[in-house]
């Protein structure tokens, strides 16, 4: 194992950039002070959208937006936008300044691939609507996550995607593309594995990237054909072929189970617990259907 220092860090050595010049965002890489008051001399603002359908608002909405009050983008307007079924339920959270949750009632689905895959649709509308006219950038996330450190405005970027924490360091043949010829989601190869948990960027280039996985969900649905991780496959078809310009290293979304943390100095965002025993497919909830490396 070989080791860098990075402004004060001895760290493992990682990918920094992709053979077309992005930055692979790690700790130690970024001024935190100097992107912050970049982007509030730009007057950035952010929405973040976030869905919390069936058993997942009881389960992990409240963790989300009151770690995220904590950490995400802090100083920067931001809007949460919770799309769920049930309005009701939305716990109360205390915001900071210039910081607001909208609540968007969407239709239930009953299975959880449905709920994953339609998101797309919901968004690409969301912006269309109302996003575009009031925030630069989207951010796109799973409810599922707890936020734990900072996760600023060094993740803000033209187009944003994030390096999946159990696939980052694996060769090109294990990564879990889907192989079906069938899909429009079909991929022979690609650059990184990419975790669909959080996406982000310039409004219209999320609602590009949106609308191009929901056209490709709905071709293969016509021929029935389902890609083999849902909206994450037709994910990562987009940024073969529109290569993100700002990739987030594991730190901003880590799974705590993988035992080698050699890279990871700061977990900024972890998956959160899986609640089986509440989550499991039934008539008010989703199944949980969880991806490691074979």
């Amino acid at each position: 194992q070989s080791y860098t220092v990075v402004q004060g860090y001895i760290k493992p050595l990682v990918q920094t950039i992709t053979s077309w010049k992005a930055p692979i965002i790690w700790e130690g890489m970024f001024d935190s002070i100097l992107y912050d008051q970049r982007h509030a001399d730009k007057n950035s603002s952010v929405a973040l959208t976030v869905f919390a359908v069936g058993r997942y608002l009881d389960a992990y909405l409240k963790t989300f937006l009151t770690s995220a009050e904590q950490h995400f983008m802090l100083g920067l307007p931001v809007t949460y936008y919770v799309f769920t079924d049930s309005p009701e339920k939305v716990p109360n959270i205390t915001l900071a300044s210039q910081r607001n949750i909208k609540i968007v009632q969407v239709e239930k689905h009953t299975r959880w691939q449905d709920i994953s895959m339609m998101r797309m649709r919901t968004i690409s509308e969301t912006i269309e609507s109302e996003i575009r006219h009031k925030f630069r950038y989207v951010f796109c996330f799973d409810v599922d996550q707890e936020f734990k450190g900072r996760f600023g405005s060094e993740a803000l970027g033209d187009s944003v995607a994030l390096l999946h924490a159990h696939y980052y360091k694996l060769p090109k043949a294990r990564f879990t593309y889907d192989r079906n010829p069938k899909s429009k989601a079909f991929m022979e190869t690609g650059d990184f594995y990419y975790h669909a948990a959080i996406f982000g960027g310039l409004w219209q280039n999320v609602k590009h990237l949106v609308d191009a996985c929901y056209l490709g969900i709905i071709e293969d649905k016509l021929n029935n054909v389902e890609a083999l991780w849902h909206d994450e496959s037709h994910l990562n078809k987009y940024f073969w072929i529109h290569k993100p310009s700002r990739l987030l290293s594991p730190e901003y979304c880590w799974d705590q189970s993988i035992w080698d943390k050699r890279d990871i100095l700061v977990t900024r965002l972890v998956w959160a617990p899986k609640h089986y025993e509440t989550l499991r497919s039934g008539s008010s909830g989703q199944e949980i259907k969880i991806r490691t490396p074979m």
